[in-house]
């Protein structure tokens, strides 16, 4: 498993399908990204482009894809906070996955700079937009953190399209017959 025998190779331009099946191979974690829009409304979407750039100073990146109804709010926000969710969060996931209705099904506050803070996340980073960079079918939005909170909760995992748990590779892994 994993051998390069085992591979099969493709040029992603000519088979967009197997490339996108490829990078989902790599598991994430699953983030909210929030803000408010040009008119102060609360913006959210989900997204598993989330990565740390650097420790100094503190940036992080995400990219919202060009063809969301939200990008331009995003682009556009001077401020922005991405929540790691928790494992139990999956329905928040879902909620941010359409363009409306997500703050209406879940719990948040406003916090700081007017930004929409979800509840029960396992980290959050509020960030000022350092840059907006040009990313083909998305933009790499980079974020320099001026505030970030964090608990000890386990994260929302996403891989292979399905959802899940993150399970230490030195801990025993359940069996598929103790399931609930």
């Amino acid at each position: 498993m994993g051998d390069a025998a085992d591979m099969e190779s493709f040029a992603p331009e000519v088979d967009p399908r197997a490339f996108r099946t490829a990078l989902g191979s790599f598991a994430t974690g699953v983030t909210v990204v929030t803000a408010r829009d040009a008119r102060g409304e609360p913006v959210g979407l989900t997204a598993n482009s989330f990565a740390s750039v650097s420790l100094d100073p503190p940036l992080v990146l995400w990219s919202p894809a060009r063809a969301s109804r939200r990008f331009e709010a995003f682009v556009e926000a001077e401020d922005f906070a991405i929540h790691v969710l928790a494992r139990d969060q999956q329905a928040v996931c879902d909620a941010f996955v359409r363009a409306q209705g997500g703050f209406a099904a879940v719990a948040w506050s406003e916090g700081p700079r007017g930004l929409p803070l979800l509840e029960g996340c396992v980290a959050r980073f509020l960030c000022r937009r350092e840059a907006a960079i040009d990313g083909g079918d998305h933009a790499i939005l980079l974020g320099r953190v001026w505030s970030a909170a964090r608990s000890d909760g386990a994260p929302l995992v996403f891989q292979g399209g399905r959802y899940g748990g993150f399970v230490p590779a030195d801990e025993p892994h359940p069996s598929p017959d103790s399931a609930p």
